[in-house]
């Protein structure tokens, strides 16, 4: 367990984190050292935002050979995969659920690896972060590890290794080969259709322009108004925003490659935004904000315009964040998404897995329901 992410080379944890990038971008930006060192330096995580970075490394063969991006949590903020009522329940119990470990991507609701390993060492090099993890955790006498956004593979490994294994949902947009917008709407029904290229209309005649951006051509004064969008949302969803001012500095410094910038502009000023990642097959969209009011804005900054941009560059499928079933409407069918679970205390261990028994048919009941009243057409 490694005091922070700045105590490894970034070298050596991309050889585990995104070996892949050494032949383009890596699958997904939020594992790579630059955006955890992002978040470190910019102070949007630290031991007094109650995400406290301890990186787990596994060496073997004099070099490391399996990496995890572990917090040591003193809340369940920021994390989309909610443990809330188990934490209640376990302190009426008389118990102490924090801290409790968290292996993750801080205030990222994006599937991707979680037990990052150099190549060949794919199944050593998991196990041995796991059984590391949780005997950390069982010395420590921390209560609870959680591992969430993991790849469905990885689920079942660790669930193979005896930790508790749950199924969530989120809204995904998948390319199926579409040669422009209009080939995608081809595939939903007449209704459909004319509700999106209405909702199109309406949002491109608010008054002024929209326009992508991404390296060089984004400036700092994007920034600045991309902050005041990100704190308008972030006080109305969480209370208080997760990331501080100097991350999106950061991220400009070291990452503005990676990022999609949607600006809605009018007379001269930004007016609203939304902010994407870029992975390798896979957008991912991850904010948005707006200081004026402007309708099926949000739609065509968040949704359409992300479509557009994942058509254009041949990407297989758009994340949109964590919740939100008006995504159905637009396009963005449910997924599994997936997490493994630790709990110390037998008993309530047993609780949780009865709970998240019925909850994955439950999930799954839901996924099927939602995809029936999506968009398309039928057999398309």
């Amino acid at each position: 367990m490694l005091p922070g992410f700045a105590a490894i080379a970034a070298d050596e944890w991309d050889a585990c984190a995104c070996p892949e990038a050494a032949t383009g971008r890596p699958f997904d930006p939020f594992t790579t050292h630059r955006f955890l060192m992002a978040l470190e330096r910019s102070g949007s995580v630290g031991p007094q935002t109650g995400w406290d970075p301890r990186p787990l490394a596994v060496r073997a063969e004099g070099r490391t050979v399996a990496v995890a991006p572990l917090f040591v949590k003193s809340h369940s903020q920021g994390e989309y995969i909610f443990d809330h009522a188990w934490a209640d329940a376990l302190e009426r119990a008389g118990g102490r659920y924090y801290p409790k470990f968290q292996i993750a991507v801080p205030f990222t609701p994006a599937t991707g690896r979680r037990f990052l390993t150099a190549p060949g060492w794919e199944t050593t090099g998991r196990a041995a972060l796991i059984e590391g993890a949780v005997q950390i955790a069982s010395e420590a006498k921390i209560s609870s590890l959680h591992a969430t956004f993991c790849t469905k593979e990885e689920a079942a490994a660790a669930e193979a290794m005896g930790l508790l294994h749950r199924v969530t949902q989120q809204y995904h947009w998948e390319n199926r080969g579409y040669g422009d917008f209009a080939d995608f709407l081809a595939n939903l029904s007449s209704r459909k259709r004319k509700t999106i290229r209405k909702e199109r209309q309406v949002a491109q005649a608010f008054g002024g322009t929209i326009r992508r951006l991404t390296g060089d051509d984004i400036r700092a004064e994007h920034w600045d108004a991309f902050w005041t969008f990100y704190q308008d949302t972030g006080r109305r969803k969480w209370g208080r925003p997760y990331l501080t001012r100097a991350f999106f500095d950061e991220v400009h410094a070291t990452m503005r490659d990676d990022v999609l910038l949607i600006l809605a502009e009018r007379d001269g000023r930004p007016v609203a935004g939304a902010l994407n990642f870029i992975g390798r097959d896979t957008l991912y969209g991850r904010y948005w904000g707006a200081v004026e009011d402007h309708p099926c804005l949000h739609f065509e900054c968040c949704y359409y315009q992300a479509i557009d941009f994942a058509i254009e560059g041949d990407m297989t499928r758009v994340e949109a964040g964590a919740q939100g079933e008006h995504k159905l409407a637009r396009g963005y069918l449910p997924e599994q998404v997936h997490s493994v679970h630790w709990i110390a205390e037998p008993a309530f261990r047993a609780a949780v897995a009865r709970y998240l028994w019925s909850e994955r048919d439950a999930i799954g009941q839901e996924i099927e329901v939602l995809t029936g009243y999506g968009p398309f057409r039928k057999g398309s």
